[in-house]
């Protein structure tokens, strides 16, 4: 399983779409490894599930996103773990070892409300 993590440096982003990038990791039998970072192409609407669908990646992790972002990124056979805060690495970790859940978190911000998105 691919797995990519929104991140704003070494922290988890509170908005997927607006981050500066992904940390990309490797989860396979219980054990996660760091891949790479994917500079985010930039926001525009529909582009970034495809952008990572077409780098494999089969779960995306994030502190938020809209509800038709989500759609999106499920439309793309990618599954979305929301609410999600701190840094990436123990992201990462708390992913293998099944101790995140998404909280359902459709993002809003206080210049522009995201569930258009």
């Amino acid at each position: 399983m691919k797995v990519a993590i929104a991140c704003d440096g070494k922290d988890v982003s509170a908005h997927f779409g607006h981050c500066e990038g992904y940390a990309i990791y490797d989860a396979t039998d219980s054990v996660i490894a760091y891949s790479e970072t994917l500079q985010s192409p930039g926001h525009e609407p529909g582009r970034l599930p495809v952008f990572l669908a077409e780098h494999g990646v089969n779960l995306i992790i994030a502190g938020g996103m809209g509800a038709r972002a989500v759609q999106l990124f499920n439309d793309n056979n990618i599954e979305v773990i929301l609410g999600v805060s701190g840094p990436v690495d123990v992201a990462a970790q708390n992913f293998i070892a099944g101790k995140l859940q998404s909280t359902g978190s459709i993002c809003s911000h206080h210049d522009h409300e995201c569930s258009g998105h």
